[in-house]
């Protein structure tokens, strides 16, 4: 087995809205990366097994780097995403108030893209244009 430092070219990036409470960074961050293993099968590795042979599922293969940002900087990346068609996820202040996928769909699909009120955003891409969308976020502390 190798020893050296896996290198990715891509990078798999959460921006959250920077004035989320606690519950809704953690809630958000799993529905955001919920989706990239369906659309993007290559983010997702091998499966995992322990020592006695107990089968885990598989995780992405690489880092999930999570930011936060203002509701401003959020905007910004959104359109950046955008423009740049990367695979993205989404989620909106409104899904809060919902309780299962069909409403949530329905929530997003009833508000323009010019509209959306953002709390967060996933982008997975080449590691340089995802730096691009995310530029002028900070690291989630």
């Amino acid at each position: 087995m190798s020893t050296e430092p896996i290198r990715f070219d891509t990078k798999i990036a959460v921006l959250l809205r920077d004035d989320l409470e606690p519950w809704q960074r953690l809630n958000v961050t799993a529905f955001l990366v919920s989706g990239l293993g369906t659309q993007v099968p290559e983010v997702i590795g091998d499966p995992y097994e322990d020592a006695d042979g107990v089968p885990y599922l598989p995780m992405f293969r690489q880092p999930v780097m999570v930011f936060e940002a203002s509701k401003e900087t959020l905007t910004t990346a959104h359109a950046r995403v955008l423009s740049r068609a990367l695979p993205r996820s989404l989620f909106t202040s409104d899904l809060f108030s919902t309780g299962n996928d069909r409403d949530n769909r329905a929530a997003v699909r009833a508000v323009s893209t010019g509209d959306l009120h953002l709390v967060g955003l996933a982008v997975y891409g080449p590691r340089n244009a995802v730096d691009k969308v995310v530029k002028g976020a900070r690291m989630h502390p």
